[in-house]
């Protein structure tokens, strides 16, 4: 909260305290607008008069009994309570005195904050109400632009990522495109790398039963022959054998 915004509210609250003493008929009520220099913590002093103990506490109990319904605003301290003639209800920002007639006239308040700047209820209310007015039309000034200004800072973003995606619009398509076309890339290299040896294991194969079918011939070939010759010398030897016993016979005879 601010500073003018804190020092609105205690106007409000001073106020409504100023309310409560012309109800209950206090006199002679002022506002002292206390020098900033000179008032230390507080920003308003309000004075009132009763002509007996008896007003004067019924004036402090009702100023504390509305300042805290309507506002949820409790006094930081109160004094004087018990006898009546000097009531002083602290506010931090304000501090109501309520005194009786003499009191007042002895202690003599007002002649003590020189510096201070008197009012009364109607002319404090007139200052309240031209001070309200004023806010209430510098905020309405400022509200279209307040809505331009939003509306401007909800766009920006929009408008800067619609800017970066018609930016990114192309590579993203490209990128796309990349990334869609890369499998099948990488597939043509390697069917490419693969075409040769595919080729050459594919007549592999195929050469693969008839060289085994050879190399089984090969091997076999040789013991094939082999009995063949061998049989073609027993049956040599057989006829050469055979003749001489034939001869041997015939000599017999």
């Amino acid at each position: 909260m601010t500073t003018s915004q804190v020092k609105q509210e205690t106007r409000i609250l001073v106020q409504a305290a100023a309310a409560v003493c012309e109800d209950k008929k206090g006199e002679d009520t002022r506002i002292l607008e206390l020098d900033p220099v000179d008032s230390g913590l507080s920003d308003f002093f309000l004075i009132t008069s009763a002509t007996n103990e008896r007003q004067a506490v019924a004036i402090a109990d009702d100023i504390e009994f509305r300042l805290k319904r309507d506002f949820g605003a409790y006094a930081h301290s109160v004094e004087g309570r018990r006898q009546g003639e000097w009531i002083l209800l602290d506010y931090v920002d304000f501090v109501v005195h309520v005194f009786l007639t003499e009191r007042r006239a002895f202690y003599d308040i007002e002649r003590l904050r020189k510096s201070a700047r008197p009012l009364t209820p109607a002319e404090f209310d007139a200052e309240l109400k031209a001070e309200l007015a004023e806010k209430t039309r510098t905020l309405r000034e400022k509200v279209p632009v307040v809505a331009k200004a939003k509306k401007a800072v909800k766009k920006a973003p929009v408008v800067a990522k619609a800017k970066k995606a018609v930016k990114k619009a192309p590579v993203v398509a490209k990128a796309k495109k990349a990334v869609k076309k890369a499998p099948v890339v990488a597939k043509a290299k390697k069917a490419v790398k693969k075409a040769p040896v595919v080729a050459k294991a594919k007549k592999a194969v195929k050469k693969a039963p008839v060289v085994a079918k050879a190399k089984k011939a090969v091997k076999k070939a040789p013991v094939a022959a082999k009995p063949k010759t061998a049989a073609k010398k027993t049956q040599v030897k057989s006829k050469t054998k055979a003749k001489p016993v034939a001869k041997k016979k015939s000599a017999g005879r």
